[in-house]
This record gives structure tokens, sequence and C-alpha cells, in this order.
């Protein structure tokens, strides 16, 4: 009995082949995907303002919660009038990380946030435009944010190479959490599913058996529909933190 290998479902596909010479900028399914998510945001934010009233229909109910949840985290973790000036990009992160993840638990899906090179790009052009943001405001003194203040002169170049590396580590912490525990679940997800599968076309006694993996699954599930939800809001909050030591220089 053949059993495909439970990385497989990782493995991008090339539906519309496009090449340029040595460029390949082929449509795969993690871009048919990404394409999907994009319109059910739009769908769904448009059925929550069409023939909007007083009293929320169940569209606007889920989007104004989504847009309260949202809003709250803003104020939280930057605070102050600067705060709302980021909650369109917060909302739409948010959003976006929650609809990628929830949906990459669909059977037969493709999960676009499992891939290290979706969650890197993500966060690297997110911390570029924060020390942009940060450059812009504070000129040469956004620097000190790599010394702590009261640190004494002769440590001040090794605190100051240690603060820099850890600064930069963020990029790597963000994309390698969310990648991570997405790609672990899932493929633990596919390794029950076998081990299920397999024990069925075994002996009968193992027919009956196979209920425990099918139990032990059905649980994964929703502890993965929980972590989706809380590397969504993690990631957020975290870009929400360094959006405020760039605007503060805590």
């Amino acid at each position: 009995m053949y059993i495909s290998s439970p990385l497989e479902q990782f493995q991008i596909i090339s539906l519309i082949p496009i090449k340029f010479g040595n460029f390949n900028i082929s449509f795969t399914n993690s871009s048919l995907l990404l394409l999907f998510i994009s319109m059910t945001i739009l769908l769904l934010l448009s059925f929550s303002t069409f023939k909007g009233t007083i009293i929320p229909n169940r569209w606007q109910s889920v989007v104004e919660s989504l847009y309260e949840f949202t809003l709250n985290m803003v104020e939280e973790n930057i605070g102050g009038e600067k705060a709302q000036k980021f909650f369109p990009l917060i909302f739409v992160l948010f959003i976006f990380l929650l609809f990628s993840n929830l949906l990459g638990l669909i059977p037969y899906s493709f999960t676009i946030t499992s891939h290290l090179i979706v969650t890197f790009g993500l966060a690297l052009s997110l911390f570029i435009g924060i020390n942009l943001i940060g450059i812009l405001q504070h000129k040469m003194h956004f620097l000190s944010l790599f010394l702590p203040p009261g640190s004494p002169l002769y440590l001040a170049w090794f605190l100051v190479i240690l603060e820099f590396i850890s600064y930069s580590f963020r990029v790597i912490s963000l994309s390698v959490r969310l990648f991570a525990n997405m790609m672990a679940g899932h493929t633990l997800l596919k390794i029950l599913a076998g081990f299920a599968w397999t024990m069925m076309g075994f002996a009968p006694i193992l027919n009956l058996l196979h209920i425990i993996p099918v139990a032990i699954i059905f649980a994964i599930v929703c502890l993965e529909f929980g972590i989706a939800i809380l590397q969504a809001y993690v990631f957020t909050v975290l870009i929400c933190l360094y959006i405020n030591d760039a605007l503060n220089l805590h």
C-alpha cells in the first residue's frame, strides 16, 4: 500500500509555466491560494459593507469583531495618536495571516505560511519599513536604540554589537516561528492520517483500532485551529511592538 510522504503537501506545483531565460515566475499552487485568500478577504469586507444596518448582520458582526480586536491590539501595543496611522497595515496583516493559516487547514488545500520564503519575505519587508519609519522620524538619533541608556562607556562597543545582532534577528524569529508552527502541525497530521490509513489495510482487529489515531487527529485539528489563530496574533502583536520601538526608541 502506497503512503505519500508527509512533506508532499508542501510541494510547490507549477500550474501555468512562465519562464524568461533563467527566471521562473510560473503561476503555482501557492500563487493560486494567495489569490484565493485575497479574493476571500475582499468578498468578506464587501459583504460586510453591502447594505449595512445599525443592527449588524452576520457579515457585519464578523468584520466588526475583527476590526475591534485589531484596533485594541494597536492601541495597547503602539498607543498614542500615531497608532491610528498604522491601523490599516495591522488590520490587513492580521486578516491575511489569519485567513492564510485557517484556509491551510482545509484538506487538499495549501498553507502558504508553511514556507519559510513566504514568512521571511513578509517579515523582512515589514522590518525594513519599520526601520525606515524610525529613521525618518528620529534621523541619526535612531541609532541610540542600539545603546541602552546608562551603559558604561567601556562596554559601549560590545553592547552596540550585541543589540544590533539581537535587533537583526527579529526577522528570523518572526519568520521561523510562524513557518515552524504551521509546518510541524501539518506534518504531524499527515503522519497520523497515514498511520490510521495503514492500520485499516491490515487485520480486521486493526480496523477497529484505527479509531484511536483518528480521535487523536481530531484533537490535533482542534489544536491546530487554535495555533493558527494564535500565530497570526503573535506575529501581528510583535510587529506592533517593533513599530512602538521605532517610534519611541524603547
